[in-house]
């Protein structure tokens, strides 16, 4: 068996993406802008775009919270996702960032399904208390908090919520127990809590795409 280099795991990326995922304008102009904006470019590849749109589709879930917003691309390819009365909360710290991120929805033509919320997500997600449930949780913000949003995932959420939390592997270094990297520690933490919380069921998987290597971790509320 081939062990992978950059090269070849970019290649393969290419294939799938093309294969199974294509293009599509919407989505190519979301990422375009929030580049020529000088955002950041950490949103999802696109198969793991395309994985959140199946993943809210298999699940049926009808109201879905984002934590970690940016330029919306992800939260456009899980609104595709969703039923005529799904709906979507996204939360967005930066002003700026929200506000390019709603043009986005606003092209895609979801923006009716959507609302973006502004503020720290540790202090907006407890004034969702007592909302319907959600049922799915996407969790891609700052990484030192990611026990902070699952505690808040398993409260907001139900029975089988599905929820899903980004950029787990970070190149390999969630492996290292020396490590002293606060948002590497983040996620040894998060997944930590996945593995022992009794509300959760999980497991996580590692990941080569567009972005690298990196991995994602999928659980339901149990």
């Amino acid at each position: 068996m081939t062990d992978p280099t950059p090269d070849l795991w970019r290649r393969v990326d290419a294939y799938l993406t093309e294969t199974l995922v294509g293009h599509d304008p919407v989505l190519d102009g979301a990422v375009a802008d929030q580049n020529a904006a000088g955002l950041p470019p950490i949103e999802v590849a696109p198969v793991n775009g395309k994985l959140l749109n199946l993943l809210t589709r298999i699940s049926g879930a009808r109201r879905v919270l984002e934590i970690g917003t940016l330029g919306a691309y992800s939260t456009i390819w899980m609104a595709r996702g969703l039923p005529d009365d799904g709906f979507i909360v996204t939360i967005e710290a930066e002003p700026r960032i929200a506000d390019i991120a709603r043009a986005n929805l606003e092209r895609a033509g979801v923006a009716g399904k959507v609302e973006v919320k502004l503020g720290r997500a540790a202090e907006v997600l407890p004034t969702l208390d007592g909302s319907e449930p959600f049922d799915l949780v996407f969790i891609d913000a700052d990484k030192e908090s990611n026990t902070i949003y699952l505690d808040w995932a398993a409260r907001l959420g139900r029975p089988g919520t599905v929820v899903v939390v980004d950029n787990t592997v970070r190149g390999g270094e969630v492996a290292n127990p020396a490590t002293e990297n606060p948002q590497v520690i983040g996620v040894q933490r998060g997944l930590e809590m996945l593995g022992r919380d009794p509300r959760f069921d999980a497991t996580a998987l590692q990941t080569l795409d567009l972005k690298g290597y990196d991995g994602v971790a999928i659980a339901i509320v149990l």
